[in-house]
Parts: structure tokens; C-alpha cells; sequence
């Protein structure tokens, strides 16, 4: 608001105060709210490492003792999640989405909220605790796309355009803190967060990505989650190699994302009424077939499995049992199924190494053991989720892997294609459905009033 000169004092000195507010508490959406997210993403790396630790401690001593407290834990957590939570059952990437899409100006304090950042927060703790197969990466979109929302409705922060813009830089700067790379949020604000609309790559946009990755880079270092490998691949040489990766990639992944889509999205008659009249029966039956699937790998398939993923990327032969990759692909199907929170990305890699070790065993010659393994995991993660540019990105950068860009782009690409005939809808956008409310119709709006 423009004020002249020759107005009072007074005046002058209200309308300089009123402006400043307004600036600072839209500049804080940008600066402060980036700083958080960082914070935040590192507190959950450190959090789910300890959850991790207690679990490992439990399975070592008493590792029989899982089929007693998986399934009471599991049928908790979605007790709690659905009485005090809702809003926070799976990844959190679909309830972002469905906040994005969404073209009202309307705070969505039922899917992003404070409410909703500690009931994620707590929750992904206890599911790793009990060894439940779920990552922290994809609750950290929704844990920062809740910071981010949480300015809305402050300063000049009013209309429908910046809500969406808040929640997607808060959800894109989330996977930048989560992964420790700021490119992996930039490319999935653009790839995934923004199917249905157009990424404008504004200031504002870009300093929030960049700057919580800066601050988780900051203070925990520039890591290799999942260790590191020498191998590397050149692209025309070893064409036989990126197709049958790329392949077993792709139909695998997009099976994963066809059976969750059936189960959550548009399931059978019988079963739907079953899951909805017995939600906690439901969640208890896949914590013991997770509880069964951990007994038969000693443990391996609990939480993230980041140390098998490690130990096979950084072996030279295939060192899993056979089945591995099989059973992290059903453990982390039903908990994905069973409506507790967590996320898919560290686990999808574990299944898509698993499966990269089957491959190596089936052809042994057709390249290096620890290439095979950086393929497969790209193109299961592309495979799942849709997408590539994502996931050969966040690849590259868990494991270290920059020497193959090219094939991994090649893999990534090419295992989203193979997907794509398995399955028609990417997966969190089949399930941002379920959060998305309908419009309000006239004779809706009629019978409210």
C-alpha cells in the first residue's frame, strides 16, 4: 500500500509496520520453513536409524518373538493412525499430490498439518521399531509439504496458485533433505509432484529444495546410503545388459504398483468389504506375514534392509538366499497394504537389488555383479513409481554410482515404459484418488444450507 510523504507520522509509521509483517511472514515460508524441513529430514534419518537398532537388537535375541508383536503392532499403529491420524496412512506422497491437485484456495489441514507431521513422525518410528518393510523417504514429503503449508494463509500467502506452490516446495524439499541431494527434489517436484500441472522452477521453488538439502548436507555429510561401487558401463557396449535389466525392472515394478492399485484403489467386491469391516484383523494378518518372511530370511526383509542391499551391491557374486528378493517384494507389498505410515523408496531399492541378484544368477556373464545390481534397482524404482528421471537419480546418488549415468538413465527409462503396459496409472497418483475430495455441486452445496 503506497502512502505519501506529507500524511501524519503516525500513519506513515503503521502502514511501514503493516507491509513489513506481511513481507516477513512470506519471507519465512521461504527461508524459515526450508530450514526446518532440513532439520527435520535429518532428525528422521537419525530417529529411523536408532528404530532400526532397537529392532535388530530384538530379532538377534529373541527373533521367534516377531510373530508375537508384528501382528498386536501392526493392528496399533493402524488403530492410531486411523482414530487420531487420519490423513497419515502409507507414504504421504499421494496425500501431497491429492493437496496439489486440488484447485481450491482451501487450507487441507486433514492431509498437511502439525497434526499430521508428528502423528507421521511417530508412527514410522513405531513401524520400524516392530520391523515393518517401510522407508522414511516418502513420509518426509508430507512431513516437509506440512511445514511448507503450515505458512499458508499468512502475509500474501492467500490464493489457491501459492497453496499449491507451498505444499509442492515443501514435498519436493523434503526428498532433497531425505536423499541428501537437491537434484532428486527438483526433478521429482517435476517428474511426480506436478503431473497436472505445468513446474515453473521459480526463486522461491528452487531456494527451498536447494536450501534443505544444503542443511542436511550440512550436518550429516555427503553419504552413500546403500555404500558404494566401482563397477561402471558404458551404454552401446552393453545394450543386452540395460534391456534385460530394464525389463525385469519394469514388469516386476509395475506388477508391485498393479497389486497395491487392486487392493487400495479399485478392489474386488468381497474384498473391500472385508478390509473395511475388519481394518485391524487386516493390518494383524500382514504383520505376521511380514513376521513369517523375516523368519525365513533371518531378519533380512525387517525395515529397510539397507544393510543386504549394501552387502550384495558391494559383493562380487550373489550372497542372498535365493528367495530374498521375492520376499521383501510380498513384505513390502502387504505393508504397504496394511495402512500403517511408510514410505517405499529405501524398500523398493532392496527388492529391486534382491531381484538384480536372481538376474546376475540366471546371467552371470552379462555384466559385472555390482552393475546388475545398480540397474535392476533403477529400473524397479522406475518401474513402481513411474518415474525414471527420479529414479535413476536417486540411484546414482544412494549408491554412488555416477560413472553410469547413461545406462541408468537408459534402464530407468526403459523399465517406465515396460511398466506402463502393466499397469496404465502411476501408482501415488491411482492413490491420491482416495484423498482427493470431489466438488461440491450445486445441489450439494443446497442440502449443506
Amino acid at each position: 500500500m503506497p502512502f505519501s510523504p506529507f500524511e501524519p507520522p503516525h500513519l506513515t509509521k503503521r502502514i511501514i509496520v503493516k507491509n513489513t509483517s506481511r513481507y516477513w511472514k512470506r519471507t519465512c515460508a521461504w527461508i524459515l520453513a526450508p530450514v526446518l524441513i532440513g532439520l527435520a529430514g535429518v532428525g528422521m534419518a537419525q530417529a529411523s536409524d536408532y528404530a532400526f537398532e532397537i529392532n535388530s537388537w530384538i530379532v538377534s535375541r529373541i527373533p521367534w518373538a516377531s510373530v508375537l508383536y508384528m501382528p498386536a503392532g501392526f493392528a496399533l499403529i493402524a488403530y492410531i493412525a486411523r482414530r487420531y491420524f487420519p490423513g497419515t496412512q502409507g507414504s504421504g506422497i499421494p496425500q501431497t499430490i491429492a493437496v496439489i491437485d486440488d484447485p481450491s484456495h482451501k487450507k487441507k489441514s486433514n492431509l498437511l498439518s502439525i497434526k499430521i507431521l508428528i502423528g507421521k513422525i511417530a508412527m514410522l518410528l513405531g513401524g520400524l521399531t516392530i520391523g515393518a518393510s517401510i522407508g522414511r523417504e516418502g513420509p518426509t514429503v508430507q512431513v516437509g509439504a506440512s511445514i511448507m503449508h503450515a505458512f499458508y494463509g499468512y502475509g500474501t500467502l492467500r490464493t489457491a496458485e501459492q497453496r499449491r506452490m507451498l505444499a509442492l516446495s515443501g514435498g519436493a524439499a523434503g526428498i532433497a533433505a531425505a536423499f541428501n541431494t537437491p537434484l532428486a527434489g527438483i526433478m521429482f517436484a517435476m517428474e511426480e509432484l506436478t503431473k497436472k500441472y505445468i513446474f515453473n522452477a521459480h526463486s522461491s521453488t528452487l531456494l527451498t529444495v536447494i536450501l534443505s538439502g544444503l542443511i542436511s548436507m550440512a550436518l550429516v555429510g555427503n553419504y552413500t546410503y546403500f555404500g558404494y561401487t566401482n563397477e561402471s558401463l558404458s551404454l552401446l557396449t552393453n545394450i543386452p545388459a540395460i534391456l534385460v535389466c530394464g525389463i525385469a525392472g519394469g514388469l516386476t515394478g509395475g506388477l508391485f504398483s498393479l497389486l497395491v492399485q487392486k487392493v487400495s484403489v479399485t478392489p474386488p467386491p468381497k474384498i473391500r468389504k472385508a478390509i473395511q469391516e475388519h481394518p485391524l484383523i487386516f493390518a494383524a494378518i500382514c504383520g505376521l506375514i511380514v513376521a513369517v518372511l523375516g523368519l525365513l530370511t533371518d531378519g533380512l526383509v525387517y525395515g529397510t534392509s539397507y544393510q543386504p542391499t549394501r552387502m550384495t551391491l558391494e559383493s562380487d557374486s550373489t550372497c542372498l538366499v535365493w528367495y530374498y528378493g521375492a520376499a521383501k517384494f510380498i513384505a513390502t507389498l502387504v505393508s504397504t497394504l496394511s495402512g500403517i505410515p511408510g514410505g517405499l523408496f529405501a524398500p523398493t531399492l532392496s527388492v529391486g537389488a534382491g531381484i538384480g541378484d536372481n538376474v546376475y544368477a540366471l546371467f552371470p556373464n552379462l555384466a559385472p555383479h555390482g552393475a546388475i545390481i545398480i540397474l535392476v534397482m533403477a529400473a524397479y524404482l522406475s518401474g513402481v513409481t513411474r518415474s525414471p528421471l527420479t529414479s535413476f537419480i536417486i540411484t546414482m546418488e544412494m549408491t554412488g554410482s555416477h560413472q553410469m549415468l547413461l545406462a541408468l538413465m537408459a534402464v530407468s527409462l526403459l523399465a517406465s515404459l515396460v511398466s506402463r503396459y502393466v499397469t496404465p496409472v502411476p501408482l501415488y497418483h491411482a492413490l491420491s484418488q482416495k484423498f482427493i475430495t470431489p466438488p461440491e455441486t450445486p445441489a450439494t452445496a443446497a442440502s449443506k444450507s
